[in-house]
């Protein structure tokens, strides 16, 4: 198929979402396809994201669970998490996944590269090496990496990339960030058993989720011993020592939920807890507090991968925030360049990656033109307890349309037996006028479960009489879900 070109498609990035692109396009419609990666295959989800951070979620829950078995009978201890042996199972798997990924390129015949790639043009593509490769076709598949605030001295901090390669874990860590990747983190080293202080420059964590949802995950965080500072921002950091005026304890660290320990002893306990860092860190944050930690995190956001990709030469639009622009079909202002993935910063979600790469291989190799459908889209935050969401939270839902709100809060039957404080939380957000449900929000243990059953429904658009008509499996908690006949509030 391929012609005048040396393939009919050109792969930039072995992530979920281009992987699945390159092998569909190659198995499916016999194209000729080729692909580039300068890093592991899998991407950000299978080697530095999803993957290895949901069993370092699921790690992190042991921690409680045998004091929680004490309360039902069992004779139960916990001993000590053993961090080099969880890692090096860890790392075995990622390397299994990694092997899957190469093995079904190589089984649709798509011609890998393992070198970076840049587009020279808008029908060529240049490899490290110096080679060139045209394509009639090129998809761009880079997708996000983390990035660093512009502060002297952040790069003594780590970001959520280095979270796996930790040559041990640190005995206090401060998390800078608000959003979903610094909250799940927090709860997954507090779980590990590290001291955890998060610090957020805005008025609650997790912006952009419902507000009583996320508060419901705050108050959560803080009950399990998390120091969580709102309206506080790192605004300088050192080396502990080597800040100016040298280390000062102050009464500020009480305030920042710490003990007052000399910044020695905990040069001595860290020593070597980070790979690539040489000691304690000296923060000090906006709100006057100052503290030694052994490591910092900044979980601040991430930004898509473009640079030095030769995409503006070629005539490809670049957004304000380094995004590739690309219209529903996920083509660029040059028609033979197209884009998907968080390298786009539409939704940056891995499932959505992939359903970009199918529409994108439907519509330039099957003839059918198919746009991205973004609405709708269920997700999980893998906090403790999780939040699960889909559709409109609250507040966005008041501002479109009249709505009432069916919402309960209560202590699970598992926990609250144990004596535990923990709540949940189900809420439905629904229109007075259609009476369809315009969004779910669930917070509770494996709330992730829960929401991919109930983003059927929401997606169906399914109304609030229909979720009534359905009888409930008892006992559960989800079953709250069809059981809440009279609103809360209506707005």
């Amino acid at each position: 198929m391929a012609d005048a070109f040396d393939f009919d498609l050109f792969v930039i990035g072995g992530g979920s979402g281009g992987v699945r692109a390159a092998r569909v396009a190659a198995s499916e419609y016999d194209a000729k396809v080729g692909l580039a990666e300068d890093d592991r295959y899998g991407g950000t989800c299978v080697i530095r994201g999803c993957v290895p951070k949901k069993l370092m979620v699921f790690a992190s829950e042991y921690s409680v669970m045998a004091e929680d078995a004490q309360s039902y009978g069992w004779d139960m201890k916990a001993g000590p998490f053993n961090w080099h042996g969880f890692k090096t199972k860890l790392n075995d798997e990622l390397d299994r996944l990694e092997g899957v990924y190469r093995k079904l390129l190589d089984g649709s015949g798509v011609e890998r590269f393992d070198q970076r790639a840049r587009i020279r043009d808008a029908h060529t593509v240049e490899l490290a090496d110096g080679t060139t490769k045209t394509a009639k076709h090129i998809l761009v598949a880079t997708g996000g990496a983390p990035v660093r605030p512009d502060l002297p001295n952040a790069d003594l901090g780590i970001v959520s990339d280095d979270i796996f390669n930790l040559e041990q874990l640190p005995k206090s860590i401060l998390i800078i960030g608000g959003g979903y990747i610094a909250c799940e983190f927090a709860c997954i080293l507090n779980g590990l058993g590290v001291e955890v202080a998060l610090h957020y420059r805005g008025a609650q964590i997790l912006r952009g989720f419902d507000d009583e949802a996320r508060g419901l995950v705050a108050e959560s965080m803080r009950e399990s011993g998390i120091d969580l500072v709102m309206g506080s921002n790192i605004v300088e950091m050192a080396l502990a020592g080597e800040q100016e005026d040298g280390p000062r304890p102050t009464a500020s660290d009480a305030a920042m939920g710490a003990s007052a320990r000399d910044a020695e002893v905990l040069r001595k306990q860290s020593d070597g807890a980070a790979a690539g860092q040489s000691g304690p860190i000296w923060v000090k944050t906006s709100n006057g507090g100052e503290r030694v930690y052994d490591m910092v995190l900044f979980a601040t956001g991430r930004a898509p991968s473009t640079k030095d990709m030769g995409l503006e030469d070629a005539g490809v639009g670049i957004g304000r925030r380094g995004e590739i622009e690309v219209d529903a079909y996920s083509q660029t202002a040059v028609p033979s360049i197209y884009a998907i993935g968080d390298v786009t910063n539409r939704v940056n979600l891995t499932p959505v990656a992939i359903r970009e790469g199918m529409a994108f291989v439907k519509t330039v190799f099957g003839g059918e033109p198919t746009p991205v459908d973004h609405d709708l889209i269920a997700s999980a935050i893998f906090t403790q307890p999780e939040m699960g969401t889909v559709g409109m939270s609250e507040e966005e839902a008041r501002e479109a349309e009249p709505v009432e709100i069916y919402c309960t809060s209560f202590k699970p039957m598992q926990t609250a037996f144990a004596g535990k404080p923990n709540r949940v939380l189900m809420k439905l957000v629904v229109s007075k006028e259609t009476r369809v449900v315009l969004g779910c929000h669930i917070v509770a243990p494996n709330a992730g479960e829960l929401i991919q059953m109930v983003g059927i429904a929401v997606k169906a658009g399914l109304t609030k009489e229909q979720f009534d008509a359905t009888c409930a499996v008892h006992p559960t908690m989800s079953e709250e879900l069809v059981t809440m006949r009279n609103p809360m509030r209506t707005a």
